[in-house]
């Protein structure tokens, strides 16, 4: 077996935005071809490639696309038809990549190589580089559980070779993990310990949160899988962590998790004490002087921007022609508890099955949980300084029933009072109009010019919180039955939401703390699954409310005479555009691993269920 490093040409395009701007980065054209003397002669070139790898190391449910965001329990899909989804891909977020592993480890080479660089600079961009391909393992795993782990190695092949020598088996799920927090024990050292730019570099405590969230991912897996009645697992190990790995785990993740908190680098800030929920989209949103977020893919315009915001902002907001592709449904929205009462479900009709009249849209929400209004523009809620109606039409009085009036968006009746707003929700099919009575709020630019297709929006995209610190520490420690100190974490997170201190908890809380807490940031899937939730969730039943999706209707009462005209009434409905029930089987706790994969390795085994 032969190992070396290509000495030929490094394929290198320009990633602006992720360490400071275009000019600071390097004055080059982007797609050039260059030799590795070029790039290794060059610190600008060699922070220029390792730029690349950081745009390169996006996967999961992110703002790149909305459809994402409709497959789980968080939005629906408001835009045209029925979405029709049931079961769930083999192949669903699953995360390959050898080929960036493989340039990762080239890179490595010529950095190691470099007379250019002082041995400080050169283990500062070896432990940047060695994080990425960290994070890429851990994708996998928690994708398809142990995957071939190739080191440091650069292979190559000649006519002749043995080809079995180039040929790794996985390893063992719980030898993924433990190599993660083995490279981030390595590394740690070399990176800065301040909070960089726009948090698009990782540093000390972004490397840590690695390390706490694969340990804690580990801890699960090892507990939850082995309570079930037929733990998932393979001969090898491959997949299957054992039951008595899970302590060490959650020890790992548990003095991680403190370390980034004991650090005082970032902390769960209330500037907003007067508007909890402006305080919380701000904390997760604003990129200036934000001390929450810890690693982000950051976007810059021009150059880089993302679209969430122009797909998905309300019509009667939008500046461009592209609105409305999705919103958060109710399902979601009931999950934010209320301050006095822990069970969330919105108050739509009294004991005897009569409506609650509302003299405000927003008043249904009141003294819920802050997160939600800092996370979901609710009916008739400001965005940007003004209103976002959301009618579904006018409730009116018809033989002492209450009936709807709907009509096209935007038409008033005779006495110009508004029936359906532009905004919907509607049930048609029409496009670019709300199905789900809510639209985004967490993600979605104010800036000017941020939903236009000429602009777009430069919103970053969290990876890491300091959030996630606390609620990590707070499942450890629940876990290792020190209850104390896992309510005093998970509290911490809870008081920024203007919630009540728990004083007892078990792990129904943290899941329904990180539900919450990190709504649309790629948490809830892989939650529910390192939990062995999944299937009992998302179990496809249509009898089921957690398998399928609601929406919620909102209408104004048109009823001259009546003591509640020109009140609000809401009707809880399935939402017309997902009609079948979701469904998660065993077999989606892994994804497949692909048999062209196989034919050029055999040594790699398949998952369970396949």
């Amino acid at each position: 077996m032969k190992k070396l490093f290509n000495r030929k040409l490094i394929l290198f395009t320009l990633v602006c935005g992720l360490f400071t701007s275009c000019n600071d980065l390097l004055d080059q054209e982007p797609d050039k071809i260059l030799n590795n003397d070029q790039i290794f002669g060059d610190e600008i070139m060699i922070k220029s490639v390792l730029a690349n790898y950081y745009g390169r190391v996006h996967w999961g449910q992110n703002t790149t696309s909305s459809y994402n965001y409709t497959i789980l329990d968080e939005a629906g899909k408001s835009d045209g038809g029925p979405d029709n989804i049931n079961s769930y891909g083999d192949a669903l977020f699953r995360v390959y990549d050898y080929t960036l592993i493989r340039h990762i480890n080239e890179f490595l080479v010529g950095l190691r190589t470099t007379e250019i660089l002082s041995a400080e600079k050169k283990l500062s961009y070896e432990a940047e580089a060695r994080f990425l391909r960290a994070w890429i393992y851990f994708n996998m795993a928690r994708s398809m559980g142990g995957m071939p782990i190739v080191g440091d190695d650069v292979f190559s092949y000649s006519p002749g070779d043995d080809i079995t020598a180039l040929q790794i088996p996985r390893s063992t799920e719980v030898g993924i993990y433990d190599y993660i927090i083995s490279e981030i024990d390595e590394i740690n050292g070399y990176l800065s310990v301040e909070p960089t730019i726009n948090a698009s570099r990782i540093n000390k405590w972004g490397a840590l949160m690695l390390k706490a969230r694969a340990a804690i991912y580990a801890g699960s897996l090892a507990n939850y899988n082995n309570k079930m009645t037929t733990p998932i697992k393979t001969d090898n190990g491959e997949v299957g962590i054992p039951a008595s790995e899970a302590q060490r785990f959650y020890e790992i993740a548990l003095n991680a998790a403190e370390q980034v908190i004991a650090s005082g680098k970032y902390s769960i800030a209330i500037k907003k004490s007067d508007d909890l929920s402006r305080n919380f989209y701000e904390a997760i949103n604003f990129k200036e002087n934000n001390a929450e977020v810890i690693w982000a893919r950051d976007y810059i315009y021009p150059g880089q921007t993302v679209g969430f915001t122009r797909e998905n902002i309300p019509p009667s907001h939008a500046e461009d022609i592209d609105r409305a592709y999705a919103g958060p449904i109710l399902n979601l929205v009931e999950d934010f508890e209320y301050i006095n009462n822990r069970d969330g479900s919105l108050k739509t009709k009294d004991a005897n099955d009569n409506y609650v009249f509302y003299d405000n849209p927003l008043d249904i929400f009141n003294n819920k949980d802050a997160r939600l209004a800092g996370s979901v523009i609710l009916p008739g809620a400001d965005f940007k300084g003004n209103p976002v109606v959301l009618q579904a039409g006018q409730k009116i009085l018809q033989n002492g029933n209450w009936v709807n009036n709907i009509s096209d968006l935007g038409k008033v009746d005779d006495d110009n009072n508004l029936i359906t707003s532009a905004n919907g929700p509607v049930t048609s099919n029409v496009q670019y109009v709300n199905k789900t009575g809510f639209f985004f709020r967490k993600f979605l630019d104010e800036n000017a010019g941020a939903s236009t297709r000429g602009k777009n929006s430069a919103m970053w995209f969290p990876r890491f919180r300091i959030a996630e610190a606390y609620l990590i520490a707070s499942e450890a420690a629940l876990e290792l039955s020190n209850l104390t100190k896992a309510l005093e974490h998970i509290n911490k997170v809870r008081n920024r939401a203007g919630l009540n201190d728990l004083i007892t908890m078990t792990l129904s809380d943290i899941v329904q703390e990180r539900r919450v807490e990190f709504a649309f940031e790629d948490h809830r899937y892989w939650d529910l699954k390192r939990w062995r939730l999944a299937h009992t969730v998302w179990d496809g039943i249509s009898q089921n409310p957690k398998a399928m999706q609601y929406a919620l209707f909102p209408y104004k009462v048109v009823a001259p005479g009546n003591p509640n005209n020109g009140k609000w009434v809401f009707d809880k409905q399935l939402f017309v555009n997902s009609p079948n029930a979701r469904f998660f089987q065993m077999k989606n706790y892994y994804n497949f691993i692909d048999q062209g994969w196989i034919n050029n390795n055999p040594k790699i085994v398949r998952n369970p269920f396949q």
